[in-house]
């Protein structure tokens, strides 16, 4: 399918490369990005189809960047974003649902549930 295009804003590069591998084996493109402050740029540029997006970032927090693009800045207001947080807390969540993400995932997580999780923000059928 042509157009399966995630950006992975994520500061760990482990976590990064890991998700990396996982999506780019099943056929999406991955552009990695690390930092918050020049986010909202790199996210309307590459016109990803799904946007990760870590809660803790270096410049400004995944909320902040979140807040921004739900409120139009960018021209990416329905872009479908998983939040993803080391810290699984209910108020992380809550804060994420509030700023208008689409899923959420605490780390650490399982290979299957970020690979389900962007299937289903993408419009993919369950495979």
């Amino acid at each position: 399918m042509a157009g399966k295009h995630v950006l992975l804003i994520e500061d760990e590069p482990h976590i990064a490369e890991a998700i990396r591998f996982i999506l780019s084996r099943a056929g999406w493109q991955v552009t990695l990005h690390n930092d918050g402050q020049d986010a909202i740029g790199v996210i309307a540029s590459a016109q990803p189809d799904v946007l990760i997006l870590d809660l803790m970032l270096p410049g400004r927090s995944g909320l902040e960047i979140l807040a921004d693009l739900r409120s139009g800045n960018g021209g990416q207001k329905a872009l479908p974003v998983l939040m993803l947080t080391a810290r699984g807390q209910l108020r992380d969540r809550e804060a994420a649902e509030r700023a208008g993400a689409s899923a959420f995932l605490a780390k650490p997580f399982a290979n299957a549930d970020v690979l389900a999780a962007v299937r289903t923000l993408a419009g993919e059928e369950a495979g």
